[in-house]
């Protein structure tokens, strides 16, 4: 096994980290190619290793405390790094913006529901958790989402939220909810530029699929 540790450092190190397949980068960060291939096969998907906590990662016997510990921080890491990053979004010109604004978001076990609002040049004026919820969904008040967008004078928003899942596609519900805030804000002259919904490393966009707004 040390040796694979080897092969997969000196691969890295020639061809670039981005070069490295999941089971490698995982390789990497546990120091131990065995306790790679036992997460991956526990958990089935690397969104979901990524999505687990350090109790859930104690109880892999190869991974062991340390290599829980290690997992942790280098998700901490990652998380601070994203954060970072998003706060260099000032203007939202498209969906890949946003995904650059929530990265980590897909991430989460739990939903989380945002909204951006933008004024007329789309320049991000604020971005504001209007809930948080469970696993599989979370209440949404549109009367909350066009308090802020009417407080700052937004012209446009963007309605973004996660699916715990790993699912990235919108249901129904999210179909009638984004039909329903688009109405809200309407009366206002406000309307909504995206609904974008993050799920494990995928994403779905209302307006890249075609869906009306």
């Amino acid at each position: 096994m040390e040796n694979q540790l080897k092969i997969v450092r000196e691969k890295a190190l020639v061809c670039g980290f981005e070069s490295l397949s999941d089971e490698e980068l995982l390789t990497l960060l546990c120091e131990d190619a065995e306790a790679a291939h036992s997460l991956l096969a526990r958990y089935g998907r690397f969104s979901d290793v990524v999505g687990a906590d350090i109790k859930e990662l104690r109880q892999c016997e190869e991974l062991g405390m340390r290599g829980a510990v290690r997992l942790s921080a280098a998700k901490e890491f990652g998380r601070r790094a994203a954060a970072l990053r998003s706060e260099d979004v000032e203007f939202v010109g498209s969906s890949d913006d946003i995904k650059r604004m929530f990265a980590g978001l897909g991430a989460l076990h739990h939903e989380e529901f945002w909204v951006v609002c933008l004024n007329s040049a789309g320049r991000v004026l604020d971005k504001v958790r209007i809930s948080q919820g469970g696993v599989n969904c979370t209440q949404v008040d549109c009367r909350l989402i066009c308090k802020r967008a009417l407080e700052l004078l937004a012209s446009s928003v963007v309605l973004v939220h996660n699916h715990p899942s790993g699912v990235a596609t919108a249901s129904n519900d999210d179909v009638e909810l984004t039909n329903k805030v688009s109405a809200a804000l309407a009366f206002f002259n406000i309307r909504i530029i995206d609904h974008v919904i993050l799920a494990g490393n995928g994403s779905f966009s209302f307006v890249a699929e075609g869906l009306t707004l």
